[in-house]
């Protein structure tokens, strides 16, 4: 049996053992797709298969396309990765950070002690946090009556600081704020930015933050373990909402993904659609965040996410949007490749040395699960061909 076939049983398995309900899985190299494999059912109540162009929420691999928009406008002068931002968000002058709470429950803050900047946004170093990982934020939230950041309101976007800008890295809202720059220093709304200057481009017509009638035909039902099993719960992410949730709020498809990942893993540019110049691709891999590292994300809500840490044994950076590994993983990914995931555990990784990617399309939670990052890494050694 050689890798693929291999590779094909192992996701059949996973389907056919009700581990997960269904499961899209695609690789592809420099020149295009080599790979690519959808099984089980959608969860819809026709009983629909699986297909390789079904929609789903991508969640958090939203952040990847932000930060390249982000990006673009660094090119042009638009934006400054080091200056103040609050010169483009005016809002981010006032960010305070959250010390813990008085005897009456109130939340104790205080002013940041530097300006907050596009590289610490977008590095997660700004001191911005999730409610999902963080019982302090989820406190506050709770105490302040603040909207969780789905929710696409406005002042879900105004949550304090766990730490001052550039002292730790924190997994957080920070992308969502990116995008909010997007739409400042470009004039345009996100959704309109993103399909003039990154998704049109490069053919990626399913992905976007809203759902049109042929995106609807082909989702798949959101998915969560419970103690009686896997079920379907009803979930949408507001298709009319105060802001376009740069940091998670995208819908697509593992095809149009590919897509993205391969103009990356090839400098930037895709079937002469060229999205970002090969030496900001270069800037964007490089470890960004020095000597701070990515920690473990430790749920303070379990029905949303496990313990998430794709490799607890090994030092990991994080570049302009993306996880940087900074070893070869016992799959085959290089060092210093691109990842990352989406919260309904969705996951991609563009590895440039060896010239690879992969693409996972799961709808089930919470994130980090087992039996989809047990998929994602069957994927990974396929793809190398072990």
């Amino acid at each position: 049996m050689d890798a693929l076939e291999k590779l094909n049983s192992d996701l059949r398995a996973a389907v056919a053992d009700g581990k997960l309900p269904g499961i899209v899985a695609l690789a592809g190299d420099r020149n295009g797709t080599f790979y690519e494999a959808a099984f089980g059912t959608r969860g819809t109540a026709d009983g629909a298969a699986m297909t390789v162009d079904t929609v789903g929420w991508i969640a958090s691999m939203t952040k990847a396309i932000t930060s390249v928009a982000a990006l673009q406008l660094v090119e042009q002068g638009k934006l400054d990765l080091h200056a103040p931002l609050s010169a483009v968000l005016p809002d981010l002058a006032g960010a305070k950070v959250l010390e813990g709470f008085g005897e009456t429950g109130a939340p104790r803050l205080r002013p940041a002690r530097r300006p907050i900047t596009l590289h610490h946004l977008l590095t997660h170093t700004a001191g911005f946090g999730y409610t999902i990982w963080s019982e302090d934020l989820l406190r506050y939230q709770t105490t302040m009556n603040v909207p969780p950041v789905i929710s696409c309101n406005n002042r879900a976007l105004t949550m304090p600081l766990l730490h001052d800008p550039g002292e730790r890295w924190t997994y957080g809202i920070n992308i969502d704020l990116v995008g909010k720059a997007v739409e400042a220093a470009s004039g345009l709304d996100l959704e309109t930015y993103f399909g003039t200057h990154i998704t049109g481009p490069l053919g990626m017509g399913d992905t976007g933050f809203r759902l049109g009638a042929s995106q609807r035909a082909r989702l798949s039902a959101m998915h969560a373990r419970t103690p009686q099993g896997v079920v379907t719960v009803p979930f949408e992410v507001p298709q009319e909402p105060e802001f376009f949730q740069g940091g998670g709020g995208m819908y697509g498809t593992a095809p149009d993904y590919l897509r993205f990942c391969r103009a990356i893993m090839r400098g930037g540019e895709l079937d002469g659609a060229r999205i970002l110049k090969p030496e900001t691709v270069a800037l964007a891999s490089r470890n960004q965040i020095g000597d701070l590292t990515v920690q473990t994300l430790v749920p303070a809500e379990p029905h949303l996410s496990h313990a998430a840490n794709f490799y607890p044994d090994m030092v990991q950076k994080w570049g302009y949007g993306f996880l940087l590994n900074t070893e070869r993983d016992a799959h085959g990914r290089s060092p210093n490749s691109l990842a990352w995931a989406g919260l309904a555990n969705t996951y991609y990784w563009i590895d440039p040395a060896e010239g690879v990617a992969g693409v996972v399309l799961t709808q089930i939670l919470p994130f980090a699960d087992p039996d989809a990052l047990a998929c994602l890494w069957a994927l990974e050694r396929g793809a190398y061909g072990r």
